[in-house]
């Protein structure tokens, strides 16, 4: 039966509906039709029973031009999003509304409001999701069927990275991947689609976006949506999926909003108190199962860089992996801006990963830590100073950290420098070689930007010939 808006106050619309009996109000989660002649239907999303015959609902869109007692008709079932082979290479929004300037996307649709994987069908982490990255897969691996989170605040890069990841996944491990854009700049995701479309990688990407013009329920509901893409291509074509979303804290803000929108009291530093249920309903559908893997890369913006902000601190509790950037090692030009220090993996573990992995990323983080124990000292008095066992560690976790930077594809157009995908026993060899003293001769310099230790050796000779 239809129903009737009786207040409009933002994206917040209460609707009366003629109830004969108990049940006949829409459902939580499901979508009301708002109607008026000469304009397109608006869909609303039920939140709220405020009254035996009354719901309040959140508009995916702008309501202006709509009026009290307008009629809204009740669609059935939550929010579906389209799913498919059809949406490879599509570039559209939650609603499934192209913004690619292409044809409607047809296929078949699911609902966004999915249940998480049973506890019998998921399998563990376990499986190292290969990079080609140097001081991620050495430091930091990437945990298959895993969630690892991306932190950093403003400027130091973790837009590239994801993008240099995307690329990577497409175009090594021949994988999908999905976009969410929760938030983003119009600008971004046009630079985004473009770098896809000219990297040749667009038909394996899928990106969704909820831009940060759009009303807060299109910004709160877009990751859901881009999950849900991501369990087709894993229950339904059997494949592993490689799941980006830019960013969760853009997605906590959201639900902020909803959440003040609909007169919930805040909690600590006024966050939603219902923060932890929502990122714990959004995570905990990342998942592998015996069809395939949902393996998640999350960008999570951090406030002031305080990593100790709640809504940073809740979503710890969900990741496998940490990959902190660090504003310090940008300044300095290591790129990826990784904190080797602070950067750390669940699979980091003989069992998991081997004890040769196991044994080189421990002594490389003891040099690094050494030298960074060692840096006031060497500001001070200069290197001269410092014992002999000391003065080459400090050298060697130089020389490493700069073996740990890598030039990528995404950004040869702006620096010259071609991109380097490094298998992980590359990685493995060049570091133990280091950590050994074997490039003592070597200037820091020759290690700069580049990709195996033997192309960067090669590099050196030819320059120097």
């Amino acid at each position: 039966m239809d129903g009737r808006v009786t207040t409009l106050d933002g994206a917040v619309v209460e609707v009366q509906f003629p109830v004969q009996q108990a049940g006949d109000l829409p459902t939580i989660g499901h979508v009301l039709e708002l109607n008026r002649p000469g304009r397109r239907p608006l869909l609303l999303e039920v939140m709220l029973h405020n009254e035996p015959d009354h719901v309040r609902a959140l508009a995916f869109g702008d309501t202006r031009g709509f009026a009290v007692g307008d009629r809204v008709a009740p669609t059935g079932g939550p929010l579906r999003v389209p799913v498919g082979q059809e949406v490879r290479g599509r570039v559209f929004d939650l609603l499934g509304r192209p913004l690619d300037g292409g044809d409607a996307i047809g296929g078949d649709r699911w609902s966004i409001l999915r249940p998480s994987p049973d506890l019998t069908a998921r399998r563990p982490a376990r499986a190292v999701f290969e990079t080609g990255l140097k001081v991620i897969d050495l430091l930091t691996p990437l945990p298959r069927g895993g969630n690892t989170g991306l932190f950093g605040g403003a400027g130091v890069g973790k837009t590239v990275l994801m993008m240099e990841l995307m690329q990577n996944t497409v175009h090594y491990h021949r994988g999908v991947s999905v976009f969410a854009g929760i938030g983003e700049r119009s600008r971004e995701a046009r630079e985004l689609w473009l770098e896809m479309e000219g990297s040749g990688v667009l038909p394996n990407v899928v990106l969704l976006y909820g831009q940060m013009g759009e009303t807060p329920g299109i910004r709160y509901r877009t990751g859901l949506a881009a999950l849900t893409v991501s369990e087709w291509f894993r229950d339904e074509a059997g494949q592993d999926v490689l799941l980006f979303i830019d960013n969760v804290f853009r997605f906590v803000q959201a639900g902020n909003e909803v959440s003040g929108m609909f007169g919930r009291p805040p909690s600590r530093v006024g966050y939603q108190p219902t923060l932890a249920v929502e990122i714990a309903r959004l995570q905990e559908r990342i998942a592998s199962t015996e069809r395939g893997a949902i393996t998640s890369v999350q960008a999570v913006y951090v406030p002031a860089d305080d990593i100790t902000d709640p809504a940073v601190a809740e979503v710890f509790n969900h990741l496998d992996g940490f990959l902190v950037l660090s504003r310090e090692a940008a300044s300095e030009g290591l790129y990826p801006a990784v904190d080797p220090l602070r950067s750390t993996s669940t699979l980091l573990r003989p069992e998991v990963v081997g004890v040769r992995h196991s044994r080189i990323a421990a002594e490389a983080r003891r040099v690094l830590a050494k030298y960074e124990e060692l840096r006031d000292i060497i500001a001070l008095m200069g290197t001269d100073e410092l014992a002999p066992e000391d003065r080459q560690a400090v050298f060697r976790a130089r020389r490493l950290r700069r073996f740990l930077t890598q030039p990528f594809s995404v950004t040869e157009s702006f620096t010259g420098r071609p991109g380097a995908f490094v298998r992980l026993e590359e990685t493995l060899d060049g570091c133990e070689a280091i950590l050994r003293g074997d490039c003592d001769d070597l200037p820091e310099q020759a290690l700069y930007m580049g990709g195996t230790l033997d192309e960067l050796r090669r590099r050196y000779q030819e320059a120097h010939a």
